[in-house]
């Protein structure tokens, strides 16, 4: 077969399209100029971002919400070191995602060359797999397998470095296949020994996380929780695995969970986690359970081999994708007599009253309750809600009803600035969706230059940013270790509103509770991203807390 010689970059962009990438996000370098220029022909899409950490955050928000790796660029060095907070998140959330890399030539390399960096030691313990391609021939095979590493197993980012002559030298190669990541099914035998686990259950209860799942595989759950009469609870940030609104939800289990819920996973007898490593977050620390040894039955089901039992000994260990192991799920049928009958019911009461923004008052003339009972009211199902890390945050997890798959974009890293950029992927992505960006304040400036990004793009994404003038989650804990002794914790901050007018967006000041629904209105209206810039009393804390309660609990204890 006759090949045509093609650049490195002209290769690399051929790859790209066969592997099914639509969307890029990049930051510009000279580092990789070749690849660029390639990309100018091609027909996938290039968003151009203001800082490296964005631009690697969205490429995460992609692969979030679709399974398939994220793709970022950015130039060597700086660029690279800039886009580290991406790669763990990517990392720690289980998320597919490819960073490609500008290198120094080959001939310059060990020399300590400008911005030059050893990418297999910067993020050889953050990625899953770390190349440099120093042969065009060899960019069809390893790209290939960058794909297959992101996505099998415990899905995770890899990062693929580029040297910059490498890119401008041509090859003759094939083009790769396009990827199929491998399914790990659960066999018979662990089917059947779930569900005589099951039989001799009296508490069990489901608690779902991780990645790996699809619409189809999230619908098999529920079908499943009905049959059994389970409650299903989820893990930190996976609220979108499970519908909010169905009759077996039970809740999130993740930073001060609802304590019925607690306790219920605390009583229960049989755990069967789907997907998720029950990391330090849902495990409460990792006191839920005990390690290695649970305490009771846990069936574990996960992607890769290695984390089955790492942290736990599960009583029964499955080896299998979330997917493919919900689609196994028909197989498994209840007993005749159901022991816990009722709990179901019982679990997702306790969640709903646990819910209801209507019962939350707090310091000051903004209710937050009010504001979350608003949005449930005007804002579609199916609305992507994203949000960095912060007390702010609470308000989303608790208040809004994750109602289906690929509505939520969090980092269960606690990664702050994380929202603006997800909100820009999300409407990238599909710009026919309602997207909300929560921030609060020290969050939202981590990130806020990409409110550019959406300007640029006509990106109508709305930003509910609430603003305390603290990094209040650092105060709420100092208040509670070190009562009265306020350091580094302050914010003096701009005005939000002229910010989102000063990039060309939509910007609005809302101090009281009646200010709020209108300003939203006006905000979704003007189809311009908009920011809503909440003033929050620094006292509300948490929606069942204050500062100074935190404080006198702390002195009282001494």
């Amino acid at each position: 077969m006759s090949l045509s010689s093609r650049t490195g970059g002209r290769i690399l962009v051929d790859q790209l399209a066969i592997h099914g990438v639509t969307d890029v996000f990049c930051i510009p370098g000279e580092s990789y100029l070749a690849v660029l220029d390639a990309l100018h022909d091609a027909q996938v899409r290039v968003t151009v971002c203001r800082q490296e950490g964005g631009a690697a955050m969205m490429a995460e928000a992609v692969g979030k919400l679709t399974g398939r790796p994220g793709i970022c660029m950015v130039t060597r060095g700086p660029g690279a070191t800039n886009a580290s907070a991406g790669i763990h998140i990517a990392m720690q959330d289980s998320t597919p995602m490819i960073l490609f890399v500008g290198q120094v030539a080959r001939g310059m390399k060990e020399r300590e060359a400008f911005q030059e960096l050893d990418y297999k030691a910067v993020f050889g313990t953050m990625a899953k797999w770390v190349v440099e391609i120093d042969d065009p021939a060899r960019i069809p095979e390893l790209v290939s397998r960058a794909f297959h590493v992101a996505c099998q197993g415990r899905p995770g980012p890899v990062v693929v470095a580029l040297p910059e002559d490498m890119l401008v030298e041509e090859a003759r190669v094939p083009d790769a296949q396009p990827f199929t990541p491998v399914e790990t099914h659960p066999g018979l035998t662990q089917m059947a020994q779930l569900q005589k686990l099951l039989w001799a259950a009296r508490k069990p209860v489901v608690l779902i996380g991780g990645s790996r799942w699809s619409p189809a595989a999230t619908a098999a759950l529920a079908r499943f929780a009905e049959r059994f009469d389970l409650p299903v609870a989820v893990t930190f940030r996976r609220q979108m695995l499970f519908p909010a609104d169905h009759p077996n939800y039970a809740g999130d289990l993740g930073i001060g969970p609802n304590p019925r819920l607690l306790a219920r996973v605390q009583e229960a007898d049989l755990v069967l986690l789907v997907g998720g490593r029950l990391s330090e977050m849902p495990s409460q620390s990792y006191e839920l359970f005990g390690i290695p040894e649970p305490g009771r039955t846990l069936v574990h089901v996960h992607a890769d081999a290695d984390e089955l039992n790492r942290v736990y000994h599960a009583t029964l260990g499955i080896n299998a994708s979330a997917s493919a192991f919900c689609a196994a799920l028909e197989s498994v049928h209840p007993p005749v007599s159901i022991p816990w009958a009722g709990a179901a019911r019982e679990a997702n009461e306790a969640y709903r009253a646990w819910s209801n923004p209507g019962q939350i008052r707090i310091p000051g003339a903004l209710q937050m309750g009010e504001v979350m009972a608003h949005l449930r009211e005007v804002l579609p199902p199916d609305t992507v809600f994203c949000n960095g890390a912060g007390n702010f945050a609470t308000w989303v997890h608790r208040f809004w009803p994750f109602r289906g798959f690929g509505t939520q974009l969090a980092p269960t890293s606690g990664s702050m600035g994380y929202g603006m950029p997800a909100g820009v992927a999300a409407k990238r992505h599909d710009p026919a969706r309602t997207v909300v960006v929560f921030a609060g304040d020290g969050d939202f400036l981590m990130h806020g230059q990409e409110f550019a990004t959406a300007v640029q793009y006509g990106l109508g994404v709305v930003v509910v940013l609430l603003d305390n003038a603290m990094y209040g989650t650092i105060r709420m804990h100092q208040e509670r270790e070190y009562p009265g002794r306020v350091s580094a914790t302050a914010l003096v901050n701009p005005d939000f509103a002229a910010y989102a007018r000063a990039f060309g967006g939509h910007g609005e000041t809302v101090r009281e509770t009646a200010e709020f629904a209108p300003a939203l209105e006006r905000a979704r209206a003007s189809g311009k991203p908009a920011i809503l810039h909440c003033l929050i009393d620094p006292q509300a804390i948490t929606p069942s807390t204050t500062l100074d309660a935190i404080r006198e609990k702390a002195l009282a204890r001494g």
